[in-house]
């Protein structure tokens, strides 16, 4: 089908077109006319995008995501604030309400999700697009009746986006009062532990430094340990010179009575020689010369083992103390690896000390904000332009409704138009014979009707026809 085929089809069609059209404008207007008049008010909310959240300091990137306005839409349009906006009202404390409930659903349900499906119906909610401003629109036959709502469903959707902010922290709020005394116990008992710990090691400081005197104390002692072997090995040393060769001990030579009873002893053995050259051996002389040097003999050897008694004595003292000494250093030593034990053994206890207080610190500090949190009233939604009743009706449009009347009227008249044709197809133009015979087309014969003016009867009988040739 062509244009020319389609103006043609038009063209016959007229009536039909004009009748469907002047049909539905009639319709539409009349449908206007009887329809009651609505009032349409509008209350306007900001939503703040703040970004920092007033009492943690914290960033709130939610806020900035792509579904956040979305998201505020299907808040508003939900159940929860429309069951809100019907307890606000009091709207299901109305016997005339209460009646409508029971002719439209014969008590079927209930009269609160009743009203709250019909108040979403009249709702209209529209976002900015380059702004966070949202305007809650709600539509009805009563003025301030429409405004109430309105308002009511922005006042219901500040207080329950504080709601759905604080009920999270209500519940972390208990959550870490839980914990709270949980980790309180355990701080409890890791004090404990350790206050009993130092009570049975007797630890009164829980710095190093007893560790550190008690170190000294064995270096202190490791360095006489040295000194007392050195001088026990030099005294056994001695003695054992002394035992075997008195007088090529030092200590027996360098004796300054040992020195003197060795003179006296020379002075006696010369005066014995001398007398026992002189005189018999049974002479008075002879006998007293030899008494007195064997008595010199004699104090001198006493003499030297007093000295040698008296080297081993000391080399006893030296041992002595150096098994004294060897002993402190052994329970010296002992005594800084138990202090080095239970060091280690209290840097345990006071890590699972420290970790207990840091736990504890931190659940506090979250209980802290998140009960401060829970209470908080504070809405990132704030109210922009209240509804107030509007004066002129929104509705019914009667010019929009002629216009978009027309519109479909015209459509539906040339849709029933092509309907008729498509169902009665008449030749129209010499294309329709080709198409539909499948034959081409040598001449058509157009037919005029006669003019009347000034003719007879003969004249409107006779018809003229030309013959044109293709």
């Amino acid at each position: 089908m062509n244009v020319r085929q389609f103006l043609l089809i038009l063209l016959a069609r007229k009536k039909i077109i004009l009748t469907t059209l002047l049909v539905t404008v009639a319709l539409a207007l009349g449908y206007s006319l009887v329809q009651n008049k609505t009032y349409k008010a509008t209350a306007s909310v900001l939503l703040n995008y703040k970004g920092v959240d007033p009492l943690t300091g914290l960033t709130m990137p939610g806020q900035l995501l792509p579904g956040y306005m979305a998201t505020q839409i299907d808040i508003i349009s939900s159940k929860n604030v429309a069951l809100r906006v019907v307890d606000a009202l009091r709207l299901a404390n109305s016997p005339a309400v209460v009646q409508q409930f029971n002719e439209a659903n014969e008590g079927k349900g209930s009269v609160r999700d009743w009203l709250a499906d019909l108040l979403l119906k009249k709702l209209e909610i529209v976002p900015s697009r380059e702004s966070s401003v949202v305007e809650i629109s709600f539509k009805g036959a009563d003025p301030a009746f429409a405004a109430a709502v309105a308002n009511a469903f922005a006042d219901e959707y500040q207080k329950i986006t504080v709601q759905l902010k604080t009920e999270p922290a209500k519940n972390a709020s208990n959550y870490f009062n839980e914990q709270t005394k949980q980790l309180r116990d355990n701080l409890e008992a890791a004090q404990a532990r350790l206050s009993k710990y130092q009570q049975e090691k007797g630890i009164v400081s829980l710095d190093n430094n007893r560790v550190d005197v008690e170190l000294s104390r064995l270096n202190d002692l490791s360095a006489q340990l040295v000194a007392a072997q050195t001088a026990a090995m030099e005294a056994s040393s001695r003695q054992a010179a002394a035992g075997n060769a008195a007088f090529g001990s030092p200590d027996v030579a360098n004796n300054g009575l040992i020195q003197t009873m060795r003179a006296n002893l020379a002075v006696a053995e010369g005066k014995f020689a001398d007398t026992s050259q002189r005189y018999g051996r049974n002479h008075p002389q002879y006998l007293a010369a030899k008494a007195e040097l064997d008595k010199v003999r004699a104090e001198l050897n006493a003499a030297t083992g007093t000295v040698t008694r008296s080297v081993g004595a000391n080399a006893e003292v030296y041992r002595q103390r150096e098994a004294e000494l060897r002993k402190a250093v052994d329970e010296q030593k002992t005594k800084v690896l138990q202090l080095n034990r239970a060091r280690d053994e209290q840097g345990v206890l006071l890590k699972d000390l420290d970790s207990a207080q840091r736990a504890f610190d931190a659940a506090s500090q979250r209980f802290s904000q998140t009960r401060i949190e829970a209470q908080s009233t504070q809405s990132d939604i704030s109210l922009l332009n209240p509804a107030v009743p509007p004066t002129t009706p929104s509705g019914p449009r009667v010019l929009l409704n002629t216009l978009v009347s027309i519109l479909l009227g015209t459509i539906l008249g040339v849709g029933l138009a092509l309907l008729t044709e498509l169902l009665n197809r008449p030749v129209r133009s010499a294309g329709d014979v080709k198409d539909l015979l499948g034959i081409p087309v040598l001449g058509t014969i157009a037919w005029k009707s006669p003019r009347t003016h000034g003719r007879g009867l003969r004249a409107l009988m006779t018809p003229r026809r030309l013959l044109r040739l293709n």
